[in-house]
């Protein structure tokens, strides 16, 4: 079997080598691994150069935002990815219902078990969980500019973030058959439950439905905020309202920030995103 594994050093602050020890122990002698890392230069360009060979599966050690960067540079090749979790948030993750521990991640990355799942284009960049303009893309943003990383690091910033916001914002969002404004402090576009920190808000979502969701979250409301992270209650249409879509342009009046899968973009005043259905092969075991 030929491996490409794909590692983030920085991400969810933690030593990856361990990581790296595990998968050699897991992989026979007769195999074959590259391996890669990241380093904030030249990565896609350098990863497309990798997929000029012919790999049977690519393994990830990072987050949200490594798993992107591998399917970018895949284009449209049919190899399956495996996710060893390891970034701040591991969103994607733990939407599929990946192991969080390393040694079952790797199990299930290397296992012949795979699920095809949905991306969606936004502005031509593509997006495999959750994608934002408003409140969280603000706080991405801080924490990419911080010393902290890891969850430590979306903690110190949320505070300041929420108090320096320039939201709520006017959303316009222009579907097919429809035209309509609505105010909020952020607008989400969602291929999946939850963010990386469990938090459901999107429960009726499915990473391969051939759709995504527009939610519009109108308020800070810390009881709905609860909500989310019990997973009980359905949550109030006061809070967030959920649009499903195939295909959306979301304009503002004044550019917001915007983030696609955890990494933080820039500011915009027009996203146009669309699905792109069975996008991505990823081993899920059973």
């Amino acid at each position: 079997m030929k491996l490409l594994l794909v590692i983030n050093p920085i991400s969810g602050d933690q030593d990856k080598e361990p990581f790296v020890k595990k998968i050699k122990d897991h992989v026979n002698s007769q195999d074959e691994l590259d391996i890669f890392r990241t380093n904030g230069e030249n990565d896609l360009e350098q990863l497309r150069e990798y997929f000029r060979k012919k790999y049977d599966r690519v393994l990830v050690i990072g987050g949200d935002g490594t798993v992107k960067l591998v399917a970018e540079a895949m284009d449209d090749s049919p190899v399956s990815i495996g996710i060893i979790p390891a970034g701040s948030a591991n969103g994607l993750a733990s939407d599929l219902g990946l192991p969080e521990s390393p040694e079952d991640a790797i199990t299930v990355a290397l296992g012949s078990e795979t699920r095809k799942i949905d991306g969606v284009y936004l502005n031509g960049e593509l997006g495999l969980h959750i994608s934002d303009l408003g409140l969280n893309a603000e706080l991405i943003k801080e924490y990419e500019n911080g010393f902290f990383r890891g969850k430590l690091g979306y903690a110190l910033n949320s505070i300041p973030t929420l108090f320096q916001s320039e939201g709520p914002y006017d959303f316009t969002i222009q579907t097919k058959n429809r035209t309509r404004k609505i105010r909020g402090i952020m607008l989400a576009f969602a291929n999946s439950k939850k963010f990386g920190t469990g938090a459901v808000v999107n429960p009726d979502g499915k990473i391969d439905d051939g759709i995504f969701e527009i939610l519009v979250f109108k308020k800070l409301d810390f009881i709905e905020i609860i909500k989310t992270l019990q997973h009980t209650e359905q949550l109030s249409r006061d809070f967030v309202e959920i649009i499903p879509v195939k295909e959306v342009r979301v304009t503002t009046t004044k550019p917001v920030d915007f983030q696609v899968d955890g990494e933080y973009c820039q500011a915009v005043s027009e996203v146009r995103a669309r699905i792109a259905p069975q996008k991505l092969e990823i081993a899920v075991g059973k």
